[in-house]
Parts: structure tokens; sequence; C-alpha cells
């Protein structure tokens, strides 16, 4: 029997990381910025902006309502300049964190189990 199982690193790249930017993408277009500048401030085309606001990318999964209210002041701060551009990496990678391990696999169907004790790093706090 053959297991198609994905590394966790895979999941976060492919599932967690555009959620993350399309739900940044919707609320900094929900706060006044168009389409354009919003490709610029995340260094992404307007097509994947596009793509992200109307679920056609970054839709895999859904984040819970402390990781979105963490996208939602991260976008406040990026619209009134509080932060930047720099900013998108460090704090994508904290936000990431703060997604449930849990929650995404059992989205996706994944027993946890079945990842490995040297192949969970990438799955925010509760890899370990």
């Amino acid at each position: 029997m053959v297991i198609n199982m994905k590394p966790p690193c895979e999941i976060v790249v492919w599932y967690v990381i555009p959620a993350i930017r399309s739900e940044l993408a919707k609320e900094l277009l929900n706060l006044g910025m168009k389409q354009k500048d919003v490709s610029e401030l995340m260094d992404i085309t307007q097509p994947a902006v596009s793509q992200y606001i109307t679920d056609k990318r970054g839709s895999g999964i859904k984040l819970d309502d402390n990781v979105r209210e963490m996208i939602h002041e991260f976008a406040r701060q990026l619209s009134e300049g509080e932060a930047t551009k720099a900013d998108l990496i460090s704090r994508t990678c904290t936000i990431c964190k703060h997604v449930k391990t849990t929650d995404v696999l059992q989205q996706l169907n994944i027993n946890k189990e079945d990842l490995g004790e040297d192949c969970q790093s990438c799955l925010g706090s509760e890899a370990k």
C-alpha cells in the first residue's frame, strides 16, 4: 500500500501561507486599498490579488478567529503606515505560528500521527 502523504512544510506552503495571504489581501481591500497597491505591498502580482479575493487561491483551509484577528490588525497597521512591506515576512511567520496544527490537519483529513516525529516543525505551535 502506498501512502500519499504531504510533509508538513508542503502543507504550510500550499495551504497555510496562501490562506494568510488571501485574508490579508481581503482585509487591505476592505480598508480601502486598491488591488494594484495591495499587490505592490504584498509583493505579488495583481492577478494573484484578484485570485485571493475571489477565493480561487488560498481558500483550501479556514483560519480561526484568533488568526483572522491577527491578520486584520496587521492589515490595519499596513494601511495606516504603522507597518511596512519590510514587516511582511516576519509578521506572516508570526501569524503562521498561531495557526492550530490540529485544525489544519483535520480540515485536510490528515492524521497527525502519520506525520512522524521528525517532520512536524513547520506546523505552528502545536507541532511538537
